[in-house]
C-alpha cells in the first residue's frame, strides 16, 4: 500500500526529471573528461537519446531501473494502482525496444546503460562508449 497521500504522491512525481538526471550527468562528465564530445537530449533522433555522439552515430540512453523495467518480470510494482504502473512500464519497455531497432536500422549504434551500472561501474560504461567509437572508426576505414 502507498503510504503517501495523493497530494504528496503528486508532488513527488512532479519532481522526477526526464533529463539531466544524476546518472546522465555522471556519465556525461566522465565522457567529457575523456575528451569525448557529445550532444545531450538530442531532439533530432527518435527517442531523444540522453547522449549522442553525432560524429560516430552513437546514441546513449541512461535508463532508470524502475521506469525502464529492469528485471520487471521478477519485480513487478507493488503499489497503489499497480495495474496502471504495470501497463506503463510495459509500454516503456516496448518503446525502448522499438527506438533501439529504428536507430539500429538507420545505422546508429545504440548503447543502453542501467542506472546501477553507471553508479557502480562508471569506468566500464565509459570504456564501452570508447570501444563503440573505435568500432565505428575501424569500420569506416
Amino acid at each position: 500500500m502507498d503510504d503517501m497521500t495523493p497530494e504528496q504522491r503528486r508532488k513527488n512525481m512532479q519532481h522526477i526529471r526526464s533529463k539531466d538526471t544524476s546518472i546522465e550527468i555522471k556519465l556525461r562528465t566522465a565522457l567529457w573528461h575523456k575528451g569525448i564530445r557529445y550532444r545531450k537530449n538530442y531532439k533530432g533522433l527518435i527517442g531523444k537519446p540522453d547522449i549522442v555522439i553525432t560524429k560516430y552515430k552513437i546514441a546513449v540512453f541512461c535508463d532508470s531501473s524502475f521506469w525502464h523495467g529492469k528485471d520487471f518480470d521478477k519485480k513487478k510494482p507493488v503499489a497503489t494502482n499497480s495495474e496502471y504502473w504495470s501497463a506503463k512500464i510495459r509500454r516503456n519497455i516496448k518503446r525502448d525496444d522499438e527506438v533501439t531497432q529504428l536507430l539500429n536500422a538507420n545505422g546508429w549504434t545504440v548503447l543502453r546503460f542501467w542506472d546501477e551500472d553507471i553508479n557502480k561501474h562508471l569506468n566500464e560504461c565509459v570504456k564501452t562508449v570508447e570501444e563503440a567509437i573505435l568500432d565505428v572508426t575501424v569500420q569506416g576505414i
